[in-house]
């Protein structure tokens, strides 16, 4: 499995970014699709997630409201739109792959990552 984000750079507070994610190398339908973000001397965090099925998704406290998340399953790719960017949004984001485990085929949970994409935000 492969992960390529774009769509990264350097917006005004306020401003918008919509990320993609392109997937390669398996059956997409088999991964709940995530976007992740590190800002500089912090840890990754949780930004968003949209489960396999496309019609559940979970976002972080902090971007509620201005981020969505979607996917097309047809063309293996993961969106992430950013709306009302403000300036603690400055991270790399990386696009996340999770395979649920399957405990009938004895399956543990399995998690992809891209090599990710900076958004910078200044005011």
């Amino acid at each position: 499995v492969q992960l390529v984000e774009s769509g990264g750079g350097s917006v005004q507070a306020g401003g918008s970014l919509r990320l993609s994610c392109a997937y390669s190398g398996g059956t997409f339908g088999f991964y709940d699709m995530g976007w992740y973000r590190q800002a500089p001397g912090k840890e990754r965090e949780f930004v968003a997630r949209i489960m396999r099925g496309g019609g559940t998704t979970y976002f972080a406290d902090s971007v509620k409201g201005r981020f969505a998340i979607s996917r097309d399953n047809a063309n293996k790719t993961v969106y992430l739109e950013m709306n009302l960017l403000k300036d603690e949004d400055t991270a790399v984001y990386y696009c996340n792959a999770h395979r649920p485990a399957d405990y009938g085929l004895g399956l543990a949970s399995f998690d992809y990552w891209g090599q990710g994409t900076q958004v910078t935000v200044s005011s």
